[in-house]
């Protein structure tokens, strides 16, 4: 990783993030948390045109299972490119799109695969969560929608009414006024301010009551949309035994139950899918990000049954990425042979053990939570008041200081959660020991040195 052609040679990194600070639009988000310009990428590792590495925690926000410019998915990308195949074609029939539904099928979780439909979408995986509400919607008749608190689902309109953060939500005027907010297990910062597995079961029976109460104003919704593992609202995993409620609670009133596994498939925790872990079948599962191999791409694979689309009923211009069904192949074979969802299992094990560990040294950690590789360390006031739960104050300023001091000890970190103050760890699948180790060494370095005593003068 240190040969460069000659134009990055001199290349000048503070001219080209000032042009592009200059140009872009003021939605620009990790831009503004790394202040970096990556040249190249090999594995866990990004090159900085300035000459520094920096260990990747962020993997293209769980884009990358197989991190940066594996060899498999290099070579799958060469030999599309050298064969001559067209490189896009609408949804025409191709060997690449064959291949691809092959290879995705067979890591389908048993009894949906032999059943199921796929639908290929937009490039990304907001696309695809419009695609299976506008599908359930047809299907059932009906336009309600049932969503979750700390949900993310995207950022179109359709996917945000879904998505929780406030913030984005704001703005758009009317933007959730067919969603139906339900609260989502959450041990630390409980809805019901139990915690615990009491919290889950209370969660179960409101939804439950509430969609039978006559008078509950909750009329009977097109679907029910939520994440196994919560991505953006700060790695929080559901238990299993209330997906399996949820999934009990939506089949009895004949309820579509779509499962968004943009961010948590491919191995991501622990299993190859999320749902997997609870051993729910769900009747659609969203899925994109680590499915085109670093590529965007991004399908719905939904139950046959409610397959009631007429033609062009849903299409899109970018549903024939020929590269990226490549080297998504690539990608799901490779994770499946060399059993890595089982490998994102020990090691995620092993991090959250130890990131566990320091919360006695390093009491500004309040929580470790997550599931195989998808870990989130939420940062805390320990001198605030706790709540009903024992929960600290959440610290989103110190989160942001330590997502800084990672970067400048070569660990790119992003954050997540309520107030953004959840550093979330998603590394590649083919993270090496060597580098977990020094992943947890710079983030408790961070951590301790944002957090220790300083000189009286100095910022807090």
């Amino acid at each position: 990783m240190t040969t460069y052609p000659t134009d990055l040679v001199t290349l000048e990194p503070d001219a080209v993030l000032c042009r592009q600070r200059d140009r872009e639009s003021s939605a620009r988000t990790y831009a503004r948390s790394f202040p970096i310009v990556p040249v190249r990428g090999e594995g866990m590792v990004i090159e900085g045109a300035d000459g520094r590495r920096y260990l990747d925690c962020l993997s293209g926000a769980g884009t990358l299972a197989l991190g940066h410019n594996h060899p498999v998915v290099l070579e799958a990308i060469r030999r599309t490119v050298d064969s001559g195949a067209p490189l896009h074609v609408l949804d025409l029939a191709t060997p690449e799109k064959d291949e691809f539904t092959d290879a995705l099928f067979a890591t389908l979780p048993a009894g949906f695969a032999d059943r199921a439909r796929i639908h290929f979408c937009g490039p990304a995986g907001t696309d695809a969560v419009e695609a299976a509400l506008k599908l359930m919607q047809t299907a059932t008749g009906r336009h309600g929608l049932l969503a979750f608190t700390g949900a993310y689902h995207g950022m179109t309109t359709g996917a945000l009414a879904a998505t929780a953060n406030v913030a984005v939500k704001e703005p758009v005027a009317g933007i959730a006024a067919d969603v139906t907010r339900l609260p989502y297990p959450y041990p630390y910062r409980c809805p019901f301010g139990v915690g615990g597995e009491r919290g889950a079961e209370l969660s179960a029976v409101y939804t439950e009551r509430l969609l039978d109460d006559p008078s509950g104003g909750v009329v009977p919704p097109a679907a029910m949309i939520l994440e196994a593992v919560q991505g953006e609202g700060g790695a929080v995993p559901a238990p299993d035994g209330w997906l399996r409620e949820m999934r009990r609670i939506t089949a009895e009133r004949e309820i579509p139950l779509i499962v968004d596994e943009v961010q948590t498939g491919v191995g991501r925790t622990g299993a190859f899918w999320a749902v997997e872990h609870s051993g729910i079948v769900p009747d659609a599962m969203v899925l994109s990000k680590a499915i085109g191999g670093s590529l965007p791409l991004a399908v719905v694979v939904y139950h046959e049954d409610y397959d009631g689309w007429l033609p062009g009923a849903h299409t899109g211009t970018f549903r024939g990425n020929t590269l990226a069904m490549a080297a998504g192949a690539a990608t799901l074979r490779h994770v499946a042979s060399e059993g890595l969802a089982g490998r994102a299992a020990t090691v995620g094990a092993r991090m959250t053990a130890r990131l566990d560990a320091l919360r006695a040294e390093l009491p500004v950690i309040g929580d470790v939570r997550g599931r195989g590789l998808m870990i989130g360390v939420e940062l805390v006031d320990p001198e605030g008041t706790p709540d009903a739960c024992g929960a600290y104050p959440a610290a989103p300023r110190i989160a942001a200081d330590v997502r800084a001091a990672c970067l400048q000890r070569g660990l790119i970190v992003e954050l997540g959660g309520r107030y953004d103050a959840t550093v979330r760890l998603l590394p590649p699948l083919v993270i090496t020991d060597e580098q977990a180790e020094a992943v947890l060494d710079r983030l408790a370095d961070a951590v301790a040195e944002v957090t220790s005593p300083r000189p009286a003068g100095r910022r807090s």
